[in-house]
Formats: C-alpha cells, sequence, structure tokens
C-alpha cells in the first residue's frame, strides 16, 4: 500500500496509524532521500526528474521487498507524477495506491504548523503544479480525521 499526496497531506501520520491496525511494516520514502535532496529541498528549491530517479529506485526496492515478503507494508511516498507511480510499482502485483488530497489552505496551514521537516510550505506550490491526481487510487479528502480514513482504506482492502 502506498500512500501518496502532496507535502502536508498526513501521509506518515495516516501510514504509521494504518500500518498499526494492519500489523504492517511502515516506511517513510523520505528517509530515502539523499542529503544533497534533503539538504536542497531545506532551500525550498523542488527536485528534478534526475534528482528524484535514484530516490524512486530506492523506495521501489522497498517495495518489491514487501511484496517478495507478503508481510503486507505501508510506504509514504509523494509519488506526483504517473511516471513516478509506474517506477515505484510497475509489473508488481499487489500494489495499490491512496491518494491523500486536501484544500490547499488546509495543506499550506499543516506545513506552517509542522517542526523539523525538510518540506516546508514553500514547497507545496511547486508540488500542487507537478501533481497528477491518480485515476486508479483510492482518493481520500483529509480533512477527514485520521481515524476514519484508515477505516475507509481498511474497508477498500478487504472489499
Amino acid at each position: 500500500m502506498i500512500l501518496s499526496g502532496v507535502a502536508g497531506s498526513g501521509k506518515t501520520t495516516v501510514g504509521q496509524a494504518l500500518a498499526r491496525r494492519l500489523g504492517w511494516r511502515f516506511h517513510d520514502a523520505d528517509d530515502l532521500h539523499a542529503p544533497a535532496s534533503i539538504a536542497r529541498m531545506r532551500h525550498n528549491l523542488p527536485l528534478d526528474d534526475a534528482q528524484r530517479q535514484p530516490w524512486l529506485l530506492r523506495v521501489r526496492s522497498v517495495i518489491e521487498n514487501a511484496v517478495r515478503d507478503g508481510a503486507g507494508g505501508v510506504i509514504a511516498c509523494s509519488a506526483l507524477k504517473e511516471r513516478y507511480r509506474r517506477t515505484l510499482a510497475g509489473g508488481l502485483s499487489g500494489v495499490r495506491f491512496v491518494f491523500l488530497t486536501g484544500d490547499p489552505q488546509l495543506l499550506h496551514q499543516r506545513l506552517e504548523q509542522r517542526a523539523g521537516h525538510f518540506a516546508g510550505p514553500a514547497l507545496l506550490d511547486t508540488q500542487l503544479a507537478a501533481l497528477e491526481p491518480p485515476d486508479d487510487a483510492l482518493t481520500l479528502d483529509v480533512a477527514v480525521p485520521v481515524d476514519a480514513l484508515v477505516e475507509r482504506i481498511v474497508a477498500d482492502l478487504r472489499a
């Protein structure tokens, strides 16, 4: 299960809660960024596709391991574009996407209140501009409480 969306959409918060609920491992793709990429984003500079590609391949490796192990996994990853999602999950069976979306004002407010993360509010506009919402994902509005989002995802998995 890949939770996707722009910065501030709650991928990590929802992903951790979902992983606990399902008894699956949680991985945050942000932990797999190269130090140079993190430094760039701390300076409010978005990554280009060439800078992003090695990171996507590291995330794909985590996904491949989860599929191979069969134990289930939840991965929080922006996966903003269709080609990124193909890199992450193309050819792998059983990988599903959940797209977390919300009002840009709410997302910006969340980022303003978030401390210690390298992706701040200044990157939100570039992410929203680059975003290609998925056609084949469960799409959920992040204005809903986390517990309700988790229940909706679990219900979708069981359906």
